[in-house]
């Protein structure tokens, strides 16, 4: 039987609901009837057994990421990368300890790779009780630390790619230490996403060593990505470099300052905000950032679209919308940047 997202499936359709009657409990029907349809299709589709061995986990590690930061939705959240390799007695290791402590202090929970070294620092500082550990299976280097040691707040991977989806999806802000590969594969991959518009902005800081890790890094953007027309001169809005755990801290705090969310409705992006901008406001970002705006539109404020009832908990946050050209991420950090000053 040829199966289909967009007509009726006759028996089919009348099994699934019959499925999920007896299941009970089943929260928005109409995504898990495709969900239940893609994992026939596959049965249909692919006779290749590893294919669906991956298919498979992939579902299950993330419906299990879900659970387990699902009654966290509330509490802001930093994902921390460094190196596996740096020992407590090291300068950073200690300014790891203490940069967590800081955003505990101010509400922030903890994401870590829940492994040694710069991870098991950012558990040391938020303590168990506000980190969560996204730990990978590797043969070396990545047992839990003993922080987060048979933490409910642990959850073990096979792939990385599953792994690397929560330590963004989940987070509001990234912190990156020093480190090796694993580090910059980190980073990078986040530079990428909020480049690209493939993930919301959010502070990401570069905390640095006293040899200056991230200044190298930094020189290396401008002398040639910079120079040789990789990037554009806005991209530097993504990140922000400091040697201060207490510096870092206090950049992501102020990103939160004005700006709350945001949400693209089509193209038409709207940003919630924990305070109403004035008319003269608006005015000055419309000014100052015009090209954020398509030709022929303006900054408006706004309330609640229709689309967004499914967030019933930000329908009385006050916003502002504009059609969005989405050729200048880097510059919408700047823009958010900017509506924190009000």
């Amino acid at each position: 039987m040829e199966l289909s997202f967009s007509r009726p499936n006759a028996e089919i359709d009348q099994l699934i609901n019959k499925l999920f009657e007896l299941s009970g409990g089943i929260h928005h029907p109409a995504i898990i009837r495709e969900m239940v349809l893609s994992s026939l299709k596959l049965g249909q589709d692919i006779d290749y057994l590893a294919d669906l061995k991956l298919v498979n986990r992939t579902l299950r590690e993330m419906r299990y990421t879900a659970k387990v930061f699902g009654p966290y939705r509330h509490r802001k959240k930093v994902t921390v990368f460094g190196s596996a390799r740096t020992s407590p007695q090291e300068e950073m290791y200690l300014k790891c300890v203490n940069f967590s402590r800081l955003l505990v202090e101010k509400g922030y929970m903890i994401i870590t790779g829940g492994g040694p070294g710069i991870m098991q620092a950012g558990n040391e500082g938020a303590g168990s009780e506000n980190s969560f550990a996204v730990n990978i299976r590797l043969p070396f280097e990545q047992a839990p630390n003993p922080i987060m040691f048979r933490n409910p707040r642990l959850i073990t991977y096979k792939y990385f790619f599953n792994r690397k989806v929560a330590f963004v999806k989940e987070s509001d802000a990234v912190a990156v230490f020093p480190g090796g590969f694993g580090t910059l594969d980190e980073a990078m991959e986040v530079f990428t996403l909020v480049q690209t518009g493939k993930t919301s902005p959010r502070p990401l800081i570069l905390i640095d060593d006293q040899d200056g890790y991230w200044e190298q890094f930094f020189d290396f953007v401008k002398e040639s990505m910079l120079v040789k027309g990789f990037i554009s001169g806005e991209d530097f809005s993504i990140f922000t470099i400091t040697k201060d755990e207490r510096e870092a801290a206090e950049v992501i705090e102020t990103f939160y300052h004005v700006y709350h969310s945001l949400r693209f409705i089509e193209n038409r992006l709207v940003i919630r905000l924990n305070k109403r901008l004035t008319l003269e406001q608006v005015a000055t970002l419309q000014e100052e950032f015009p090209e954020l705006v398509k030709e022929g539109d303006q900054i408006t404020c706004c309330g609640q679209f229709p689309e967004e009832t499914d967030e019933p908990d930000l329908a009385e946050l006050p916003r502002i919308t504009m059609l969005f050209d989405h050729h200048h991420y880097g510059l919408l950090l700047a823009f958010i940047h900017r509506i924190n000053t009000f």
